[in-house]
């Protein structure tokens, strides 16, 4: 009777379960449990929660659901008061799955886990006015995470530059980050894009995403059960991708969305990736030229200028992508602005659209021309230009805007007479670049809390006085005497001989004078 039993259920299992086949042994375990108790994280909305009913709800509860129905599982919620009891309650075996959460070594103690059910990303998530964090290791900030969580046992480790607020929910450490009792949090992305719309905190937003700290969520099951495990296995195997993104749409359809638009993002981000690549090719090439050059015993003068032109490479780099960073955050911006107004519209406006299109595309207009800009500079041009001197002022203070910005460097430029000028305007481009990084180092070194640089454009003549306090007569008087060891306001020096300019360099009161004088 016992194997006709068996034999019947096999045959109900593979006919009447989307096909899903058991072994008799596994079978026989259903037979017996007849209902497995699951213990959940009550406030983790969207992901999951006990509601005011008593009842499992959330992106969890619907994929647990669905992976049940596939085998003929039955479930029996055991209710917790919050996500600690829910640990402690399996601990002692009060319940024999934990719905969703990351696999770590101090959990494997007493569970062991099934294949991933659902991937999501963690972000740091702080204030609005706080700046992007590439390498939170470099950080001494406070992190609000709720305790017993993986996020919180594994930053605890890697992260001793932090300090941890250990809380009671995902709620309480927005609420810490909202009130600047915690610098930032670490979330889901999904709970982070839910909460901000459903709570209004618009005053915080996305500052990081950390490699490697993804929640790779699976379910935990007693360590003593493993054949449970391989039970909900065949379950998770019947899980598509399609029926994943149909059961998070159901609750969050900001995601779904998201990974629409986000398509200009990743194109954005994949773009700085082929722009570094060629950018360094190219600092690749530049470097066997001047090996070449060196070897055909070239002017010690175009070696240096070369030499110069490496050197200010990497700040470059570093100022271009930062630009293109700024333009993907506006992007950004603005995408999290239309789903929030797609979730709170039915219909949006095509006077809406085209406002939001515009936006986007000057967006990405500014980043193309930043880009052709910055090629130009970088392509070894020996043909000469026709254009008006404050072009090429203009030009260098995009190269180096981040540094300028950086500084609270303030540039006044009184343009008096228009000069057009017949030259290499990259070379001009370096004259300038070598006068406002000279002003920059200058504050920093001397402590200057309000650089400022006026420049006066005149007939013949160009003034760029600073408020830096000068130089030292020694090294005044080196200058003067082109015995100055500094490569920049030689190379400068030079520039301007070849175009028969001159360069003449004073101290006033409160600063440096460098006047540019044309011999015609």
């Amino acid at each position: 009777m016992k194997y006709f039993i068996i034999f019947f259920s096999s045959v109900t299992f593979i006919f009447a379960q989307n096909q899903v086949l058991l072994t008799p042994q596994e079978q026989q375990y259903l037979l017996d449990k007849k209902t497995i108790k699951m213990c959940v994280d009550p406030d983790w909305e969207p992901f999951e929660i006990i509601n005011k009913n008593g009842l499992h709800e959330g992106i969890s509860n619907d994929l647990i659901s669905f992976i049940s129905s596939q085998i003929g599982l039955k479930i029996e919620l055991v209710k917790t008061k919050d996500w600690d009891e829910s640990i402690i309650f399996s601990q002692e075996h009060k319940c024999d799955i934990l719905s969703f959460l990351n696999e770590t070594p101090k959990r494997k103690e007493w569970l062991t886990f099934t294949e991933p059910i659902f991937y999501d990303p963690n972000v740091l998530v702080g204030r609005s006015e706080r700046k992007y964090i590439e390498d939170i290791s470099q950080e001494h900030l406070t992190i609000a995470l709720p305790r017993n969580t993986a996020m919180a046992e594994r930053f605890a480790k890697d992260f001793p530059n932090l300090t941890i607020i250990p809380t009671n929910s995902e709620s309480e450490a927005f609420k810490l980050v909202e009130d600047r009792k915690a610098d930032i949090t670490l979330r889901s992305l999904i709970v982070t894009a839910f909460t901000i719309k459903k709570d209004g905190l618009f005053n915080l937003k996305i500052i990081g995403e950390p490699k490697g700290y993804e929640n790779i969520l699976k379910i935990g099951v007693r360590k003593d059960e493993p054949i449970l495990r391989d039970i909900l296995n065949h379950g998770i195997a019947k899980l598509t991708q399609k029926e994943t993104d149909k059961i998070i749409n159901k609750h969050v359809n900001i995601v779904i969305e998201k990974v629409t638009y986000l398509t200009i993002a990743f194109w954005g981000f994949l773009a700085v990736i082929m722009i570094a690549a060629v950018i360094l090719l190219w600092n690749y090439i530049l470097r066997r030229r001047v090996a070449v050059e060196v070897a055909k015993n070239l002017k010690q003068k175009e070696l240096l200028f070369e030499q110069k032109r490496k050197a200010e490479l990497g700040e470059l780099i570093a100022n271009i992508s930062h630009q293109w960073r700024n333009g993907l955050a506006n992007i950004s911006a603005i995408n999290l602005h239309l789903m929030v107004l797609s979730d709170e519209v039915e219909n949006i406006s095509s006077k809406d659209t085209k406002a939001f299109t515009k936006k986007i595309d000057t967006s990405i207009e500014f980043m193309s021309q930043t880009m052709e800009v910055f090629l130009n500079f970088y392509k070894n041009k020996k043909q000469h230009d026709s254009f008006n001197l404050i072009e090429s002022i203009n030009t260098s203070m995009i190269f180096i805007d981040i540094l300028i910005k950086t500084n609270k460097l303030k540039i006044d430029i009184i343009e008096n007479d228009k000069i057009h000028i017949d030259a290499n305007i990259n070379e001009w481009i370096h004259i300038w670049l070598n006068l406002f990084t000279n002003t920059i180092n200058e504050a920093i070194k001397k402590s200057i809390i309000a650089p400022q640089v006026t420049i006066t454009i005149e007939k013949n003549q160009v003034l760029y006085q600073d408020n830096c306090k000068g130089f030292d007569e020694a090294t005044l008087q080196s200058i003067q005497n082109d015995e100055s060891k500094g490569l920049g306001l030689k190379m400068s020096k030079d520039i301007l001989d070849k175009y028969k300019w001159k360069l003449k360099i004073e101290n006033k009161e409160d600063g440096a004078l460098f006047i540019l004088l044309s011999h015609e």
